[in-house]
């Protein structure tokens, strides 16, 4: 493997590993499960960044398998960490949400409003406005599917904790 592709995983995972913590932080969880959410996000980011760069394979399929690779590893670690799996599970998916698509999307929409603009132009903002705003749709969709698969699928793996009657 190309040594600029390592580092760009490398650097890839670490990037998302800041964002998972800072996602995480915000909602108050255990400070074992922020490590958690960390390392979640920096796997399963540079898997899909491995995947787009070494594989033929598009974004929301990419987006698919690495939100399931996350959701799986959060609940093999949920009992481990003795807290619930979407407790890092879900800051883990957070970086993956696409702000670029959706931004697009927003952009031409609003270019579109215009009425000043020529028919070539209107027709170049509906193809825009079309290819950006399914595919954020789909990238989200496989992040909730994704995730949602391995925890309803194994629930009895993932940590719960049982409350003793009188405590």
């Amino acid at each position: 493997m190309n040594p600029d592709l390592i580092s760009s995983i490398l650097l890839d995972g670490l990037m998302a590993a800041i964002a998972a913590t800072g996602f995480a932080v915000i909602s108050n969880p255990p400070r074992r499960a922020i490590a958690v959410s960390a390392v979640l996000a920096a796997v399963g980011h540079a898997f899909r960044f491995y995947m787009l760069h070494s594989w033929t394979i598009d974004i929301s399929s990419a987006t698919f398998i690495a939100a399931f690779t996350i959701g799986m590893l959060g609940v093999m670690t949920a009992k481990l960490v003795k807290c619930p799996a979407e407790i890092f599970a879900f800051p883990s998916l957070l970086p993956m949400i696409p702000g670029v698509y959706a931004y697009k999307t927003i952009l031409a929409l609003m270019q579109f409003m215009q009425e000043n603009q020529d028919a070539a132009v209107m027709n170049r903002l509906i193809v825009d406005i079309c290819k950006n705003g399914i595919t954020a749709f789909f990238i989200i969709f496989s992040l909730v599917i994704g995730v949602a698969i391995p925890m309803l699928m194994f629930k009895r793996l993932s940590y719960t904790r049982i409350i003793k009657p009188g405590h």
